[in-house]
């Protein structure tokens, strides 16, 4: 049991940022990322040490927000005002101005809902490519293409 409290304070920032990226409900992400960490003591069992921790703690906590948005009828998507209460940002988008980052997360709105996941996994949770195919159950290359393709659209859009 010791092991699993080192994990959970090790993890939970990571988890609940993922459910929070997912959410934009601060409320619901802590909840789903009690229950990530709830589902991983029962199933500890099961992680086959095949991707990293974080990678696995963050497939269950997608899947425990799959159900709740089937179980509440509601539509995933991503919505600007995340942003404006992220705590911690990624180096990549430390470089950024305010005002660029803005500007930047509005233009990601008109990506498809995909594209705009694979762009707040790898900027907001500086996941690699492999980390985000495997999240998302798609492959790395899937990854890397629909990110470059998705950078190549938002310097399209005025």
């Amino acid at each position: 049991m010791q092991d699993m409290e080192k994990i959970y304070e090790q993890y939970f920032e990571t988890v609940n940022k993922y459910l929070f990226c997912l959410t934009h409900n601060n409320d619901i992400s802590e909840e789903l990322t009690q229950e990530t960490f709830y589902k991983a003591v029962k199933k500890i069992d099961t992680y086959k040490g095949e991707c990293k921790l974080s990678v696995w703690l963050c497939q269950i906590a997608k899947n425990l927000w799959y159900d709740y948005c089937k179980k509440n009828k509601k539509i995933i998507n991503f919505q600007e005002g995340f942003l404006e209460t992220m705590e911690e940002k990624s180096t990549e988008a430390k470089i950024i101005s305010d005002d660029e980052k803005m500007l930047l997360y509005k233009k990601m709105q008109m990506l498809d809902e995909k594209t705009r996941e694979v762009i707040y996994l790898r900027i907001t949770g500086e996941l690699s490519f492999k980390e985000i195919g495997i999240i998302l159950n798609k492959t790395e290359n899937w990854a890397r293409v629909t990110f470059y393709r998705g950078k190549n659209q938002l310097k399209e859009v005025e």
